[in-house]
This record gives structure tokens, C-alpha cells and sequence, in this order.
């Protein structure tokens, strides 16, 4: 079964939070599929691909692309991204820094630090499955004309 990736990013609710960041933030958030293929000499490269349809257990990229356009630096951002109930979090992606996890859209942390409730009613380690929100805290003011990139990995259910 193929699913169209519209249906994932259409459940992905993108928020950037910063103090007086003004009109001048635009936030993209973008879906990348990985190709994987095998070079001449047996590694494997993974390619990203801009994606338009994925199956059950592929490999996505989300990407969240920002730009300060205004005229004044924005201090204090945060870009904080629901997961997709049809996605598991897998990571950051490659040459992105890690974003905090939660798994319950109200404490965030590094994943090591979380824990929830099994269904016997007692407290376990937290498990990429149940990351529901990802967050950048952006530690730098970003000056204006400014852009940045983050990224995590996720895998369609």
C-alpha cells in the first residue's frame, strides 16, 4: 500500500515560537524520501529525494527550513513539530543537531530522560514510538536575512 505524502505533512502542525519575532520568520517544512542504492564498491548512498509517495516502512526526512526576513534579529525561537501519528521517529537526521523529544507534547527532553506510563500502569524508559513533538530551540539570536535548516528521521508506520 502507497500512501501520499500530502497526508502526512497536511497532519504535520508546524509552530515557531520566539519572543516579538515579528512578520519577518517563515518556517518550510519539507519531506524528503532516502534512496538507498549500492555504489560500485558495496557501500550503500542515500540519496534525498523530494517525496510525492511513500509505503509502510520507508524512510523520511522531515526538514523544517527557516528564514529571518525581517529587519531585526529574532532571539528566543523554537520550532516545535507534532509527529504524524502515521510516522516513528527514528532521529536527526544526518548534519542536523538534535532536537529535544516529547512524548506528550508538554515536556521535552533528550529521549534517554523521557518515560511513560505502559499499559500495566507502570513507568518504562520512553522508545523512539513514542515520540508525538520534536523541538529546535534556536540557542543564537538569528540575525536578519538569516537561514537555518533542521531535520529529523522518521519512518511511515
Amino acid at each position: 500500500m502507497r500512501f501520499p505524502i500530502g497526508l502526512c505533512t497536511a497532519l504535520a502542525a508546524l509552530t515557531a515560537t520566539a519572543p516579538a519575532f515579528g512578520a519577518g520568520l517563515t518556517v518550510t517544512n519539507t519531506v524528503f524520501s532516502q534512496q538507498r542504492s549500492t555504489a560500485p564498491d558495496g557501500t550503500t548512498k542515500i540519496a534525498l529525494t523530494p517525496a510525492t509517495r511513500v509505503t509502510p516502512g520507508d524512510r523520511v526526512v522531515y526538514q523544517l527550513a527557516y528564514r529571518n526576513g525581517g529587519a531585526q534579529p529574532i532571539e528566543g525561537l523554537t520550532l516545535n513539530n507534532p509527529l504524524p501519528d502515521a510516522l516513528t521517529y527514528r532521529g536527526p537526521a544526518q548534519g542536523s543537531p538534535a532536537p529535544e523529544v516529547s512524548v506528550d507534547g508538554k515536556t521535552y527532553g533528550p529521549l534517554a530522560t523521557l518515560k511513560v506510563r505502559g499499559a500495566d500502569g507502570a513507568w518504562h524508559a520512553a522508545r523512539p514510538e513514542d515520540v508525538t513533538h520534536v523541538r529546535w530551540r534556536i540557542a543564537n539570536a538569528l540575525p536578519a536575512g538569516a537561514a537555518g535548516k533542521v531535520a529529523f528521521e522518521a519512518v511511515l508506520k
